[in-house]
């Protein structure tokens, strides 16, 4: 196998093969390697940076928060890297879970995209609290964010 990464996804290449068919799918397993690592456009991989984006590389907190409507855009948007991310978004709990170790508050309603903050503690904070989250950026699926570590806020 020939492990690629794009975009912190990780796909494989199986290259199996005879003495004949061999080296043919090996060039396959090569392009594909080359296809994968080729960047977004520039337009797509740049919008992160404008004035209104709540990202920001590093560990320091974007300026611009999301919002639970805008969140939808910016999942699409984040910057490709595996570097630290920090995303930033105010809005009102939809849910709270304390497992006795860490907290999970939720922000934004299914359908569209939920953040997850993982945090060290509830600190009174109930459903429809309105807070801000911010954190580190992981994209957790089609319509989830989460950020780990998240420092939660209250409006």
């Amino acid at each position: 196998m020939v492990p690629v990464k794009r975009e912190g996804i990780v796909m494989a290449a199986r290259c199996r093969g005879n003495a004949t068919g061999g080296g043919t799918r090996m060039i396959s397993a090569v392009v594909l390697a080359a296809v994968a690592a080729l960047p977004l456009s520039p337009a797509l991989a740049e919008e992160w940076k404008r004035p209104d984006s709540p990202f920001t590389m590093g560990e320091a907190h974007p300026e611009v928060p999301a919002t639970c409507e805008t969140a939808r855009h910016w999942i699409d948007h984040a910057p490709a890297t595996d570097d630290r991310v920090s995303f930033a978004i105010e809005g009102a709990l939809v849910a709270v879970h304390w497992d006795g170790v860490l907290a999970y508050l939720i922000m934004c309603d299914e359908p569209g995209v939920q953040v997850m903050c993982v945090t060290y503690s509830k600190e009174g904070r109930e459903v429809g609290n309105r807070v801000m989250f911010a954190g580190g950026y992981i994209r957790a699926g089609e319509r989830r964010i989460m950020l780990d570590p998240c420092l939660a806020s209250s409006n």
